[in-house]
């Protein structure tokens, strides 16, 4: 009885050990693809050319009408629907209001998954998305173009 009990808990342990580095795995490979609100601003002043995507859902954009100067807005439904959205002929940065940055790693993701032969590093996702960038008190713009509210009916 204790065998198997023992047995039992080495083969808990072992999965619990298994999942815990999946994650750290995970959490360094999203540091690497972000980029945080102070490197994208000094990026902007010195001129780089890098493209800043706004992929914040509809509604979250209704909320917080406003958006990086300088940002081209795509809907994440739209980037999912039609790729060929997604620019991937220069550097990238996306960014989102999501609190785990999810919209925007997934449209990363998704920037790298098209362009193979891309540099990787050249894909960035925001740290923090719009909120982290307008608490450090960069620069936004009012967002004044129509756009689709998408209400799943």
């Amino acid at each position: 009885m204790n065998l198997i009990l023992t047995n039992i808990a080495i083969a808990i342990w072992g999965l619990l050990a298994r999942i815990w580095f999946r994650r750290i795995k995970q959490r360094r490979e999203w540091e690497r693809l972000s980029i945080t609100p102070e490197a994208l601003h000094d990026l902007i002043i010195a001129n780089h050319d890098v493209l800043i995507l706004d992929v914040r859902q509809p509604l979250d954009l209704l909320a917080d009408s406003e958006i990086i100067e300088g940002a081209q807005r795509i809907s994440p439904e739209d980037a999912e629907k039609n790729p060929s959205l997604i620019p991937t002929d220069r550097e990238l940065v996306v960014y989102c209001t999501c609190p785990s940055d999810k919209t925007s790693r997934s449209i990363a993701a998704r920037a790298q998954q098209l362009a193979p032969n891309l540099d990787v590093s050249k894909v960035k996702f925001l740290k923090g998305g719009l909120s982290a960038w307008k608490a450090k008190g960069y620069p936004v713009a009012p967002y004044d173009k129509t756009f689709h509210l998408d209400t799943g009916t």
